[in-house]
């Protein structure tokens, strides 16, 4: 059957409409496309959470460690009597700074004086003895064994003197040392045994300062190592390791260490103080207090920027706190440590980094 023109026309026009609808449809599917690829790509880039970071480099620094402390005295003695007697004096003031040598307690020599004279009187008569006898033994009217016998006589009455000299100056009670007296047991009166006391004194310069070490830190003090001490009242004191013990306590489970200063201005006693020791040099960066952050494990430590812009974590351990910041170990190097959305990232995170103010 033969189509009219007509017909044919209308046909071709259809044809003609669809195709085009159809492309236009392909060709607006393809730019939709197109522009959600380049959407998606820029939401992905936007994606990236910009923080804050600065450079900070490693430096050489000396490390300490610090402990609690307090202040002793160096020395510290009940000074005795030696003999027995009653306290006939006591010179020296309690509290006061004394001399070595000086009279804490005097007791009342008694007939210990008129020992020492009659010793020194025999002494003088065998002195005089012995003179006359070496004089005629020389003539020799004097036999050897006389003149000899002569002489033990006159080292016995010698021997004599010094004890009862011994005896007298015994009866004052006196400082071994130069300290303070800090405490006065007898008074005026009070009859002493040999072995009861006097008093106390004290040695305070120079002082010392004593603590106990941990386990964990026992290993990086020294004798000999510097150390300073801040006390409670306010004043500070320089001074070196003297002793430190290597048995550990029983109970606490820490170690002694006893540091030894200068203490012209006789601080006290018993004064609660920091101490801080010098454990050697070591690598440290300064960082913010506030770029602490805890890992998942609970480790204190900062986050930082690779170069790659990804972030990592590392632990540190705190050496000294500063106005200017902290002071830590455990980085390596030059590090870009995260000052400002350290929180809100996490390890392996691409991140974009902008200048820290």
């Amino acid at each position: 059957m033969r189509l009219k023109p007509q017909y044919l026309f209308a046909l071709i026009l259809i044809g003609a409409l669809i195709l085009a609808f159809a492309v236009g449809t392909v060709i607006n599917a393809t730019g939709k496309a197109g522009k959600a690829e380049a959407k998606t790509a820029a939401s992905t880039k936007a994606a990236d959470p910009t923080v804050q970071a600065v450079l900070t480099p490693e430096v050489a620094r000396a490390y300490s460690v610090t402990i609690r402390g307090r202040t002793e005295s160096a020395r510290s003695v009940v000074v005795k009597s030696e003999t027995a007697g009653v306290v006939a004096a006591t010179p020296a003031v309690e509290g006061s700074l004394v001399r070595k040598g000086a009279v804490l307690c005097r007791l009342n020599i008694d007939a210990r004086q008129a020992t020492l004279d009659q010793a020194r009187a025999t002494l003088r008569s065998r002195e005089l003895q012995h003179k006359a006898s070496t004089e005629l033994a020389a003539k020799g009217y004097r036999s050897q064994t006389q003149l000899l016998q002569d002489q033990a006589n006159l080292d016995a009455a010698s021997a004599v003197v010094r004890q009862a000299e011994i005896g007298v100056e015994q009866m004052n009670i006196r400082a071994p040392f130069n300290g303070v007296f800090d405490k006065r047991e007898a008074e005026i009166g009070t009859y002493l045994s040999p072995g009861q006391a006097c008093g106390t004194m004290i040695e305070l310069n120079p002082l010392l300062i004593v603590g106990d070490l941990p386990e964990t830190e026992a290993s990086k003090v020294r004798v000999g190592a510097n150390a300073t001490a801040q006390l409670t009242s306010g004043e500070a004191l320089s001074g070196r390791v003297r002793y430190a013990a290597r048995e550990a306590d029983a109970q606490t489970r820490t170690y002694r260490v006893e540091v030894t200063a200068s203490n012209p201005n006789l601080i006290r006693s018993g004064l609660s103080a920091s101490v801080k020791i010098g454990s050697g040099v070591g690598p440290a960066h300064l960082v913010p207090l506030s770029s602490l952050v805890l890992d998942a494990k609970g480790r204190q430590g900062v986050r930082y920027v690779l170069d790659d812009n990804r972030v990592a974590f590392s632990p540190v351990a705190v050496l000294e706190e500063t106005p200017q910041g902290i002071w830590v170990t455990g980085l390596q190097g030059p590090v870009r440590i995260i000052t400002v959305g350290q929180s809100y990232v996490a390890e392996g995170q691409k991140v974009r980094v902008g200048v820290a103010r």
